[in-house]
């Protein structure tokens, strides 16, 4: 075979091949993270993964929910790089897994913002998600029959209200409750119901109004100070130390900078590792 014609067949191979590696068919020099879990932690999640890739422009995150049952089991599986969760873990839950607590986040009970309540004890919510209580009149609201919103089995919020709210993990709400699976999809059904009520993380609220409980509104400074009580952990997880990208985005996230995002979010920064 002539020499020119092979020469003249290599040089278009590594044309070919050099053009495939520019147009990113080789990968386009990212580092990717995969975040997945708590649809409550989803929104501090994405706006630290915001912040971080404006930084960080050889970094691509992705932020998913699902629920906290979701991204304890994907980062075990090992299907995504950071699990998130908004309850704390069993023994079971947290064998092989890193932890870090970002902050804390009240959950606040919300109802409609025509609703003239503005606040419950912790035993009348109690009544209320249990259905011992039925109607707003009962707790000095209009007469109307109560419709409560929950979250789905597996939701790290849902968990968080039947042990501090109900008493236990193994309690029941009221049987006519409607289950949504996300925390805006609780707020939007609050919102389009005067006379609903339902549970979602403070750090949401915005389309609802959250009730006073005990007398006393959730804020940054009563979630910080513990004396309001409905409250729960904003966590992160990784399978094993992480290390490399997911190791930087983590430590990024529980200093200086990512503590004041997360202010931002209406979460309480602690910024510690657990395990």
């Amino acid at each position: 075979m002539d020499t020119k014609y092979i020469i003249g067949i290599i040089v278009a191979l590594i044309v070919i091949v050099g053009a495939y590696l520019v147009l990113g068919g080789g990968g386009d020099g990212q580092e990717k993270i995969t975040i997945v879990g708590s649809t409550s932690v989803q929104p501090a999640a994405e706006a630290l993964a915001t912040e971080y890739m404006k930084k960080n422009p050889d970094v691509k995150i992705t932020v998913q929910g699902g629920g906290s049952s979701v991204g304890i089991k994907s980062v075990q599986d090992k299907t995504a790089d950071i699990g998130t969760t908004s309850k704390n873990l069993k023994d079971e839950e947290s064998k092989g897994l890193t932890q870090w607590e970002l902050g804390k986040d009240g959950i606040a009970i919300v109802v409609n913002k025509e609703n003239k309540v503005s606040g419950l004890t912790l035993e009348q919510i109690k009544g209320i998600f249990s259905g011992e209580i039925t109607n707003w009149k009962e707790v000095g609201g209009s007469d109307g029959e109560i419709n409560v919103i929950v979250r789905e089995e597996g939701s790290g919020t849902r968990d968080a209200i039947l042990e501090m709210v109900l008493g236990s993990k193994d309690a029941k709400f009221v049987k006519e409750a409607i289950v949504q699976s996300s925390t805006e999809a609780v707020q939007q059904a609050v919102a389009q119901d005067p006379n609903a009520i339902g549970f979602i993380s403070y750090a949401a609220v915005k389309d609802s109004k959250a009730l006073k409980v005990d007398n006393v509104s959730p804020t940054v400074e009563t979630i910080l100070d513990g004396t309001y009580k409905i409250q729960r952990p904003f966590i992160f997880l990784v399978k094993g130390e992480p290390t490399g990208a997911v190791k930087a985005f983590i430590d990024w996230a529980n200093g200086p900078e990512g503590q004041e995002i997360l202010k931002s979010e209406k979460v309480v920064p602690t910024g510690k590792k657990l395990s």
